[in-house]
């Protein structure tokens, strides 16, 4: 299949029936037991900095890793898996001192999720599989002051942000996505500054491609890290026309049960969401168990909420393998027709009717 070909059959699914998502990296990568040598292979054996965790540096030090995690989120039933790129910016390598193998990351990233995809592919035509570009929050925040004592103050610019994104959507491009994941978005700033990277790319002769945004209400206000509500949030990134919005991370299934509701309501596009596995116990474990995580999520398809579901922390192939039986067979949310408003959003959302 061209990509072509792979985006048209990606909206055919989407209208059929409602797509899974894979679950968490980091505890599948965790139960590895990986050493410091595993994280710097050969290539980054001589950097000054501890690699040890840096979960993106093992696409090109530890390949067969990555793309077994790929093979056994597929296998559960994921129509989707994201790229191990969340971190692969120079932004966010910068703690590690590997900006210069950003490019790489992001390519090589993109290449093992597509051979990954397209061999589920051959081996299940019926069922179609799909790489997702995956685009982290990065550290750093636009629209926050890292100092106190200083409001003003910003630790990046939004130049460097936008720079930062270029780059790595570029890469993901050529690598060979299906589609774009902007993720556990906390500022909608730093997440303007990726729509405008990804659409950017179209001057440059890319072939458009589908974009996913997904933010996170980071604890029971509802509120996004830079104080957006839900509808607020769907307000600043509407105007990029994605192929799905959403809310990932932060919270479990039964927590965020609300925020996609409200979503559902006013998002006149597909809404996806992927929850962790319940909230993190004492020892920063979690523990609630595929059945019950798939229980939340087979009530919100039932409710006609959602029409993309997954996992993300705590989420295990396990996990989604549940939550794959759960949706089974259940129609996908309608996607409603809005009538034409001015919508605006600061905080909280504004709306005037024609």
């Amino acid at each position: 299949m061209t990509r072509t070909d792979r985006i048209a059959a990606l909206h055919a699914a989407a209208r059929e029936r409602i797509l899974v998502l894979d679950g968490a990296w980091g505890v599948m990568i965790q139960r590895r037991a990986l050493s410091e040598a595993d994280f710097r292979g050969e290539r980054f054996a001589d950097r000054p900095l501890p690699q040890k965790g840096n979960n993106d540096t093992l696409i090109l030090t530890r390949p067969d890793i990555v793309a077994d995690l790929h093979d056994l989120y597929y296998a559960s039933g994921a129509d989707i898996s994201e790229t191990n790129t969340f971190s692969s910016t120079t932004i966010a390598q910068a703690d590690y001192g590997l900006e210069d193998a950003v490019h790489d990351l992001n390519v090589e990233g993109a290449r093992i999720a597509r051979e990954v995809a397209d061999r589920w592919t051959e081996k299940e035509p019926h069922k179609p599989r799909f790489v997702a570009g995956a685009i982290g929050p990065t550290n750093r925040t636009l629209s926050i002051s890292p100092d106190v004592n200083d409001p003003g103050y910003r630790a990046v610019s939004y130049d460097e942000v936008y720079a930062a994104y270029s780059q790595q959507a570029r890469a993901l491009h050529q690598g060979g996505v299906d589609l774009f994941l902007i993720e556990t978005v906390f500022d909608t700033l730093n997440c303007k500054a990726a729509i405008k990277a990804i659409l950017d790319l179209e001057d440059e002769g890319y072939e458009p491609l589908p974009l996913w945004i997904s933010g996170t209400i980071t604890d029971r206000s509802g509120r996004t890290l830079s104080g957006q509500t839900a509808e607020a949030f769907w307000n600043s990134v509407r105007h990029a026309k994605p192929f799905a919005v959403g809310f990932n991370c932060a919270l479990g299934a039964d927590l965020m049960r609300p925020h996609v509701a409200e979503l559902a309501r006013v998002a006149d596009t597909l809404v996806a969401a992927y929850p962790n596995a319940g909230l993190p116990n004492a020892m920063g474990q979690y523990d609630e168990q595929p059945h019950e995580t798939a229980h939340f999520i087979e009530e919100w398809a039932q409710s006609g909420l959602v029409n993309i579901v997954g996992g993300c922390c705590g989420t295990t192939p396990e996990h989604i393998a549940c939550v794959a039986a759960s949706v089974a067979g259940v129609a996908p949310r309608t996607v409603p027709e809005r009538p034409t408003a001015l919508r605006l959003s600061g905080l909280e959302p504004f709306e005037a009717a024609a």
